[in-house]
């Protein structure tokens, strides 16, 4: 992997965006969203996300990620009675998690927790910004019963029956995530039909998102900022799916920067088939920061959102397409009133 540039700066992935552009509610069905199509030259042309498969040809791979939005906010109090919310960040066992924990004095290890009025938590310890909390009984099922979906903090609302479905990927599988991999948002049974039938293949990784996808970068340089870790998995038969890929001629497409980040977390692994551009199967944390400059290993080509100002996730969409241009799609987006972010429309950067 090649260093980041230490001459890019933070105002370097910045842009204005009027606020009534962020989408607050997402479209009546998943394929209404609009789709700006990124072509290798440069040309850019406005599309209905339901033109996907138009745009692709028999042979090619899509590759989702099949994380579970987690219900992952609790609302509750300390054993001394202060007020506490926490965001649960990743199950690491059954009973035990780290989470994020506001309230108005930080718990100290061996405070107790109360979420509605009946679940208990002891707070173990602090790992910098998370606290390791200790349930009395197995998380999800709690978290399915008492807890809160997560909604983007550009989100204005609180979440409701319809997020609880929309805020979700119809291929979701794997409990685990906090934030939607929001490019997959898109996608309903209809179209993923219509991509078999076209010869379009699929596979599948594991990133869950963490709720650092949202945290702002604070550093002016950008080869000073430390990424955040998400744990993520890409199993041999995504491994097999991308090498018979390359041996037909075929193109790989990932559906959203996290399908990303596990792919080329996975090639930075070493034992890769270099002549087929393949990652290793292979589980663990990732804190791979993907920016201008970097060479991608596997992936040809990328559907995805848009993405905040001064965002990790902006920088990496502007290292596959070049930052110039990564500005001019997004200013186009935002003259041609594109909706934005999580419950936005979508681009697909196409392959060359």
């Amino acid at each position: 992997m090649l260093p980041i540039d230490p001459s890019l700066s933070i105002a370097d992935f910045d842009y204005e965006l009027p606020e009534e552009l962020i989408a607050q509610t997402p479209p009546a069905t998943r394929t209404d969203s609009r789709l700006l199509l990124v072509q290798n030259d440069g040309a850019l042309q406005d599309l209905n996300f339901s033109a996907l498969p138009d745009l692709l040809l028999p042979g090619d791979l899509l590759i989702f990620n099949d994380t579970k939005v987690i219900k992952a906010r609790l609302y509750g109090q300390k054993d001394s009675g202060g007020r506490v919310e926490a965001l649960i960040e990743r199950i690491i066992e059954p009973t035990r998690a780290l989470a994020h924990v506001r309230a108005s004095k930080s718990p100290r290890p061996g405070t107790n927790l109360v979420f509605d009025g009946a679940i208990t938590c002891t707070v173990l310890a602090r790992h910098d910004d998370l606290f390791e909390l200790q349930f009395d009984t197995d998380i999800l099922p709690v978290l399915d019963k008492h807890g809160n979906l997560p909604l983007p903090p550009y989100i204005k609302h609180s979440a409701d029956q319809q997020d609880e479905t929309r805020y979700q990927t119809v291929y979701a599988r794997h409990p685990g995530a906090v934030a939607a991999p929001t490019a997959g948002l898109h996608f309903d049974a209809a179209l993923l039909q219509r991509l078999q039938d076209k010869g379009i293949d699929t596979a599948w990784v594991t990133l869950h998102v963490g709720a650092g996808t949202f945290q702002p970068v604070r550093v002016e340089k950008i080869s000073e900022h430390i990424m955040h870790a998400e744990w993520y998995t890409v199993p041999e038969t995504t491994v097999a799916a991308i090498a018979a890929t390359r041996q037909r001629g075929g193109r790989v497409v990932a559906v959203g920067t996290t399908s990303v980040r596990a792919l080329e977390s996975a090639a930075q692994q070493g034992g890769t088939l270099d002549d087929l551009r393949c990652p290793v199967a292979h589980s663990a944390d990732t804190q791979l920061f993907i920016t201008p400059g970097y060479t991608f290993r596997v992936i040809d080509g990328l559907i995805t959102n848009f993405h905040l100002p001064q965002s990790t996730l902006l920088m990496l969409v502007s290292a596959l397409t070049g930052r110039e241009r990564m500005q001019q799609a997004y200013c186009h987006a935002i003259e041609q009133r594109y909706r934005f972010f999580s419950y936005g429309d979508a681009m697909f950067i196409a392959p060359g």
